[in-house]
């Protein structure tokens, strides 16, 4: 069974930064292509940056150039780095794993931008 595990979020202030990191057990991270997430009260879960199990990654234009995504295959951990952080960030993220028909999600951390 595949399991993912999201840590980092925090509360932090307008122009901050945090780092979210995603662990995946029970099967080779190294199939899947990765994605973050997010969802704001009221809205829609989004998609905020993916990377795919060569490396290419893709960005919402809300956050290029703002956030990055990675991953480490020896550790089985994906991460978001989140720079100048705003108030419309604020949401709760989620690491997904993809494999065609298949997808796995982890259960968000939240993260929240003061003005």
């Amino acid at each position: 069974q595949v399991q993912l595990v999201e840590s980092g979020g925090d509360l932090v202030q307008a122009g901050g930064s945090l780092r979210l990191s995603c662990v995946v057990s029970g099967s080779s991270f190294t199939i899947y292509h990765m994605g973050w997430y997010r969802q704001a009260p009221g809205s829609q879960r989004e998609s905020v940056a993916m990377i795919t199990r060569n490396g290419d990654t893709g960005y919402s234009d809300s956050v290029k150039g703002r956030f990055t995504i990675s991953r480490d295959n020896t550790k089985s951990t994906v991460y978001l780095q989140m720079s100048s952080l705003k108030p419309e960030d604020t949401a709760v993220y989620y690491c997904n794993a993809n494999l065609q028909s298949q997808n796995y999600w982890g259960q968000g951390t939240q993260v929240t931008v003061s003005s």
